[in-house]
């Protein structure tokens, strides 16, 4: 039987986190399959990798690959920033799993601020057919009129058609087949699109027309306001909704838990403690910037939809 290999990216300090995401996986995986969390990361300590792979199970292995090598394009500019405040490589990451790992044909990946609430196997054996990736669509955003346009005017997505990056489902053979890795980095190196979520608008328009679209129980993101999803499979605590930056979020209670099991609470409380009126005043300018940000780019010449609108290639 087929092993099941599960993507996540990290740097040394999102492995708290991560460990609420291993494990509530490894609690709610099948018995009777094989899986292998493949942590790429960059710069995590030796005792936190000790830490989390003692969350391994009999057929639950957790293994770690650093990333660097390669990305030296990927540099800190503002077209490339997370969120508009800050610069990560990690979020890149997802973007070379094909090309890295050709002993798989499939594979799931998932950002590292979840808890998985249901067996990654029933995600995994879904047929991709001729689709490059599977994934929910972004409706945490998609009510934000600025952010909707934006989707719409720049990325050339239809606003309800807009994917997530935070769990995907990898047709790997298709990908590499694509050189979608190649693709990726002369879009980039040659455009420079501006973005407001930088790997989420290339897989976008790079795999548009080529998305197997899931149910939405496989990304449940906290939105104020939205009533809460059944039986969730996968809580996915996006953008601002960090358990350990702010109280009731909802689904909160469901990291408190599992982070719990992951052997990191003290290190989560500690930033919840840690976390101010300043972080929050922050985190509300940081919001109105990417709002501000995101019609500035509408208004830009070179967008991905301009530019596909002008006869070049965007979407494989």
């Amino acid at each position: 039987m087929r092993e099941i290999p599960i993507f996540f990216s990290i740097d040394d300090g999102f492995a708290p986190f991560l460990s609420a995401a291993l494990a509530s996986a490894v609690e709610n995986c099948s018995k009777d399959r094989e899986y292998k969390a493949i942590v790429l990361h960059q710069g995590v300590s030796e005792k936190n990798k000790a830490r989390l792979s003692a969350l391994a199970t009999d057929n639950f292995q957790i293994e770690f690959v650093e990333m660097q090598k390669g990305l030296e394009s990927i540099t800190n500019r503002s077209s490339n920033c997370m969120r508009f405040d800050f610069f990560t490589l990690t979020i890149y990451f997802r973007l070379f799993i094909a090309s890295m790992f050709p002993e798989y044909d499939k594979g799931i990946y998932i950002d590292s601020d979840v808890v998985v609430l249901g067996d990654l196997a029933q995600l995994f054996d879904m047929n991709l057919g001729e689709n490059l990736i599977g994934a929910c669509a972004d409706k945490s955003v998609v009510d934000v009129d600025i952010f909707a346009r934006y989707m719409e005017q720049a990325v050339g997505v239809n606003r309800h058609k807009y994917i997530n990056s935070g769990v995907l489902l990898m047709n790997l053979k298709a990908l590499r087949e694509q050189k979608f890795d190649k693709h990726f980095l002369s879009l980039l190196n040659e455009y420079h699109f501006e973005s407001v979520a930088p790997d989420q608008d290339y897989l976008n328009a790079i795999c548009k027309d080529r998305i197997l679209y899931l149910d939405e129980v496989w990304d449940v993101m906290p939105c104020e306001g939205h009533t809460p999803v059944q039986n969730a499979k996968i809580v996915h605590y996006n953008l601002f909704s960090k358990p350990w930056c702010y109280d009731e979020i909802p689904y909160g209670e469901l990291f408190w838990k599992y982070v719990a099991k992951g052997g990191f609470e003290a290190e989560a409380k500690a930033h919840r403690r840690a976390y101010t009126n300043e972080h929050r005043e922050a985190d509300k300018l940081c919001l109105k910037r990417m709002l501000e940000r995101a019609e500035e780019i509408c208004r830009m010449s070179v967008t991905f939809r301009n530019i596909a609108e002008g006869g070049v290639q965007i979407a494989l």
